[in-house]
């Protein structure tokens, strides 16, 4: 079966976030859908979304977006039984305090967080990792190429003196 990554946005400003996310997820293999619901402005249609996506059998992890007040994200791991990462976007309106919105949540509300929308996917390929070996080895050969690349500029900068 292959998993589901759901990118839930709290609006249609996120969606440049959530295809960083999108584009980071493909070299897992991951099936992705973008989705937009507001906990705030739209609390019946998130729900509704996510009951429909709870009802699915594939595997899969939840990425949400939202910004300033980060309802999207508790709400949403209040709601679902599989894994949830809060990856807020970058904001500089609020000097970056809005992500305090994303860092404490009430008891029995555990969503991860997560800044960098292509470390979102890597976390979200390591939680399926753990039950499906073919994602494990993706990830593995992800990490192998990163490696990769840092030997490779060392050598590059080595030589080059």
């Amino acid at each position: 079966m292959t998993p589901l990554l759901v990118i839930l946005m709290g609006s249609k400003a996120d969606l440049a976030h959530a295809n960083k996310i999108a584009e980071a997820a493909q070299p897992f293999g991951f099936e992705v859908e973008l989705r937009i619901g507001s906990a705030h402005k739209t609390a019946s249609h998130v729900l509704e979304l996510l009951k429909t996506y709870e009802a699915d059998p594939r595997p899969k992890v939840y990425v949400t977006i939202a910004g300033r007040s980060n309802a999207l994200s508790g709400f949403t791991d209040g709601c679902v039984s599989a894994p949830v990462i809060s990856c807020p976007p970058s904001s500089e309106a609020f000097g970056g305090a809005d992500v305090f919105s994303s860092l404490r949540m009430p008891s029995g509300i555990a969503p991860a967080l997560v800044l960098e929308p292509a470390n979102a996917a890597l976390l979200a390929a390591k939680i399926i990792g753990v039950s499906d070996p073919a994602m494990r080895e993706r990830v593995k050969n992800y990490q192998i190429a990163n490696q990769q690349t840092i030997l490779t500029d060392d050598q590059e900068v080595k030589s080059s003196k």
